[in-house]
């Protein structure tokens, strides 16, 4: 019996049935991580035959020994040259044992924003470092972003090690440091590998030039690390009212949005503002009145009550207890603009489904590069912060709001801080969030 095609009923039903890890690159410019994400999709045979002929004539025409793998991202590259913004750039691949979406991130000091994107929505963090540079700033950067996000896995890998003759003293000495940074941040998960990108060591096959090296490939590693997709189902029910429908003819009202977290079921009782409960009677979908019965976390749909309450947009049901409300927290954000965020600045602040009038009531202090706290000479609070820069900060809003610490990876805590007068997002924040 042949095998499966591609586009045949029984591959698609395979490709379903795998489980899908998300997973993120970054690093410091050089560091070879287009390689990297090159030799990733050659040697897991996920780049079509007219790409690789493609990379084949233009490797040959640039004298390169062999294949320049990262001509299969340059696209990336070429179209930053030309001008083009691009903040994160996805790639998809799978193996025979699971899925996998990639979100492949600049390595600028300068993109460190669009890092922020990259990493927000994955699972582990695929590092890389050079071998002869070993752990840099922009290193301890991302592992930084990564740890603030709640990313538990980091994987660095240390490139290049073919050119300090796959070294194990070179390689000892980067893990070594890698754990201590990782251990500091709260990383739970780190994993060290020596990988050569150019010539495939470590990557996807393990390399015999390493026999110092007994530990799993990258790939390997990406095959068997547990996907957690149910992290935000174990928290209460939290849906952010998005829309109110209504249909006089007929008095059909209901609440549309999409469950945060947790789990909503038809009979189960739910807290509005002001401590009112309901009973949920309906869960619309796309696919008609009492599409379904229950609704999970990232689910779309719009919800019946029993109850006829004064809601609207911008409002929070909840299973309880319900989160108390608040006009003043403490949260970490990430700069994203070229524009200084001063102490004192009125904003706007987009918490759920709300908008609110707020201000940056304090700067509390800027993190510098390596992640520790910076503190000014005269042991006073900055005065501002600004783009890539990580400060922790206290923001206070004209009205109340439910605000609950960061989880689940954004499942609940995350905020923006916008510009009351252009609309542009100054900074992403989390609720709560403190370095050690």
């Amino acid at each position: 019996m042949s095998a499966p095609t591609a586009t045949s009923p029984a591959a698609t039903e395979v490709l379903a049935d795998r489980a899908t890890l998300r997973l993120c690159t970054a690093g410091s410019v050089d560091d070879g991580k287009s390689t990297f994400v090159g030799r990733l999709l050659h040697d897991t045979k996920s780049v079509l035959a007219d790409q690789m002929a493609s990379v084949e004539r233009t490797s040959a025409d640039r004298g390169f020994e062999g294949l320049d793998l990262s001509l299969l991202v340059d696209g990336l590259r070429a179209e930053r040259e030309q001008g083009i913004t691009i903040d994160v750039a996805y790639r998809y691949f799978a193996t025979d044992k699971r899925t996998f979406i990639l979100a492949d991130t600049p390595g600028h000091e300068q993109y460190t924003r669009n890092t922020v994107t990259g990493m927000s929505t994955s699972q582990v963090v695929v590092l890389l470092v050079d071998a002869r540079n070993g752990i840099k700033p922009q290193t301890v950067r991302h592992l930084t972003v990564a740890s603030l996000l709640g990313v538990k896995t980091v994987i660095l890998a240390v490139n290049k090690i073919d050119l300090v003759d796959y070294s194990e003293e070179v390689f000892n000495g980067i893990r070594t440091e890698f754990e201590q940074r990782a251990a500091a941040l709260g990383i739970a998960e780190p994993h060290a590998v020596p990988i050569s990108a150019l010539k495939g060591d470590n990557v996807v096959e393990r390399s015999s030039e390493t026999p110092w090296y007994d530990g799993p490939s990258v790939l390997e590693l990406l095959e068997t690390i547990p996907v957690h997709s149910g992290r935000a189902l174990d928290l209460p029910f939290r849906f952010n009212i998005q829309y109110v429908l209504r249909e006089h003819t007929t008095d059909y009202r209901a609440y549309a949005g999409t469950v945060n977290a947790g789990t909503i079921s038809v009979g189960d009782t739910v807290t509005a503002p002001n401590s009112r409960t309901t009973t949920v009677t309906h869960i619309d979908t796309a696919d008609g009145l009492d599409g379904a019965t229950t609704a999970d976390a990232g689910d779309a749909v719009a919800l019946r009550l029993a109850d006829d309450i004064d809601l609207a947009r911008g409002d929070l049901l909840a299973a309880a207890p319900y989160p108390e409300f608040t006009r003043e927290f403490q949260g970490t954000v990430v700069g994203l603009t070229e524009k200084d965020i001063a102490a004192g600045q009125a904003v706007k602040l987009r918490y759920g489904t709300s908008l609110v009038r707020a201000r940056v009531a304090s700067v509390d202090r800027v993190l510098d590069i390596d992640g520790t706290p910076e503190q000014n000479s005269d042991d006073t609070a900055p005065a501002s912060f600004g783009l890539n820069d990580i400060a922790h900060v206290t923001v206070q809003t004209a009205q109340e709001l439910p605000v609950e610490d960061y989880a689940a990876r954004g499942a609940v805590g995350n905020f923006l801080l916008i510009d009351q007068a252009s609309g542009n997002t100054l900074a992403a924040g989390l609720v709560g969030a403190r370095l050690r």
